[in-house]
């Protein structure tokens, strides 16, 4: 297929959803409203690692199915996205298949972006690694979901430091981030705190008495005035070089010669130039577009920091601590949702746990349970002390829940030619699953009153629906809600209900939801 035909069966597939069917372990394009990609899915609840009370939330299972079931609790409630895809290089990793075909994998990505923007708060950020394989592509359709006008920088990180003089053409040496916001006018990313370095620069020649300092022109690149000229108490007369405009006004400049800021190099006669004082730089620095290895880590540094974890197996592709701390550092403050719906080895829960930051994380492989949950383990129990543990004095605190994806309360039989109620759903997890569906927040299952919302109370039931046991059921939390909606398999044909009460048959309500 050539790449005109591939970008136009991804235009096409806008309204198709791509689903991996673990039982054939293959990709294949599903209707959007496919039960099986657009059924909120239940959690259930396997482990506990740490605080009780922890909100951190580990999740086994397909991202675009957890990303669905996620939407219904945490729409807008997102501060910063990460995610780290596979890049469809065309390589085959031990933890995961790197090698869709253009199309698939554009859908694979668009599906999920799509959600991962309604989780977004209007303030919040998506920060998106990727390399040249499928990078342009990439933002192309991000420019598409987000708006061209919410694309905030294309980063560059410099994921290697060595030349690799067998490449065939060039040695790759950086990987691409993404950065989007939900809304650019309003987002802005945080000051990067100062680095030793960048203070290493401000010098105190002239001894003084404010301070280190380093200094600026006092011409810039835009303006309006003309025709600009000063002379100094010193006899230097100064104007802007050729098409520049002066920085500070002429009261200014005074202002300054006045108070010795202004710096005529050693010998007293060089260009004028501002001074700016160390002490001045409270509020941390505006971040560039290129990052370099020795600021926020590299491949090599990635790999020794999750072998600490796993030993045996090692994951391919992970990314560093300090990458993260970057990002997370930019995009979010302490007590923000930070989220990972392509978790790997867990970097970003690592780091969001240190810097104080709730997190989700999502992956579908079984390195979940053999990468991610003991370093997880190792990060709640303070054992971990590598990363950024030490930049950020990481003594060990809270925890994680570990959840595993319910089944869909659908399958097909393929001797009636239906889609039917799952067999596996009933007692409790049947409950759980219609609430999800219908949009209810559970409530305690064994008194009746099962999910809430709004002034809408729910009930669901296998029992046979008769009227005795309406009557009871109204007489037992009928007072609880200003309407009541009551699900059922079986009804009789015969049921007196109240105004405020609605009967509902499973299937047939949920079923028609996803045009089945």
């Amino acid at each position: 297929m050539n790449m005109k035909n591939k970008l136009e069966l991804q235009w096409i597939n806008k309204n198709k959803a791509l689903y991996y069917d673990i039982f054939s372990g293959k990709y294949e394009w599903v209707d959007k409203k496919d039960p099986r990609v657009s059924e909120p899915r239940i959690l259930i609840e396997k482990k506990l690692y740490g605080d009780k009370n922890t909100e951190n939330i580990l999740i086994k299972g397909d991202n675009l199915l957890a990303l669905k079931t996620l939407l219904q609790d945490y729409q807008r409630k997102i501060k910063l996205i990460f995610i780290d895809p596979p890049y469809n290089t065309g390589n085959a990793f031990p933890q995961y298949d790197d090698g869709l075909e253009h199309s698939l994998w554009l859908g694979l990505m668009r599906t999920r972006i799509e959600l991962l923007y309604k989780l977004l708060t209007p303030l919040g950020s998506l920060w998106i690694t990727i390399d040249d394989d499928e990078g342009h592509y990439l933002k192309v359709m991000c420019d598409e979901i987000f708006g061209r006008h919410n694309f905030v920088a294309n980063v560059i990180w410099q994921k290697k430091y060595t030349r690799a003089n067998d490449a065939r053409w060039f040695s790759d040496n950086h990987d691409h981030i993404l950065v989007y916001a939900k809304d650019k006018a309003n987002w802005r990313p945080n000051p990067l705190t100062r680095s030793a370095i960048m203070d290493a620069r401000y010098k105190n020649p002239d001894n003084d008495p404010r301070g280190p300092w380093m200094t600026q022109p006092l011409h810039a690149k835009s303006g309006s005035d003309t025709g600009y000229s000063y002379t100094f108490a010193n006899g230097i007369k100064w104007s802007p070089p050729t098409g520049t405009f002066p920085r500070y006004s002429k009261d200014s400049l005074k202002k300054a010669d006045t108070e010795k800021k202004v710096w005529f190099g050693a010998n007293g006669t060089a260009v004028p130039r501002m001074k700016k004082y160390l002490a001045d730089m409270v509020n941390g620095v505006v971040p560039m577009t290129i990052w370099m290895h020795d600021e926020v880590g590299n491949n090599d540094e990635a790999k020794r920091e999750v072998k600490a974890f796993n030993p045996e197996d090692v994951f391919a592709t992970p990314k560093p601590e300090r990458l993260l701390n970057r990002i997370i550092d930019l995009g979010s403050q302490k007590n923000d949702w930070v989220l990972d719906s392509f978790a790997g080895s867990g970097t970003a829960g690592a780091v969001a746990q240190k810097k104080g930051r709730k997190w989700i994380m999502v992956e579908i492989g079984d390195h979940a349970e053999t990468h991610i949950i003991p370093r997880m383990k190792q990060v709640s129990s303070g054992k971990d002390q590598g990363g950024i543990s030490k930049m950020v004095g990481w003594k060990g605190g809270g925890g994680f829940k570990y959840f595993e994806l319910g089944d869909s309360l659908f399958v097909r039989d393929e001797d009636l030619r239906l889609t039917v109620i799952n067999p596996k759903m009933y007692n409790g997890v049947l409950i759980r699953a219609v609430l999800k569906i219908e949009g209810f927040r559970l409530k305690n299952p064994d008194n009746g009153l099962h999910g809430i919302s709004g002034t809408t109370a729910a009930h669901v039931t296998e029992q046979y629906l008769t009227q005795e046991y309406v009557d009871t059921l109204l007489n037992e939390i009928g007072y609880q809600a200003k309407f009541l909606v009551i699900y059922a398999k079986t009804i009789s044909s015969k049921l007196k209900v109240p105004n405020n009460v609605e009967i509902r048959r499973i299937p047939d309500v949920l079923l028609k939801k996803f045009n089945v």
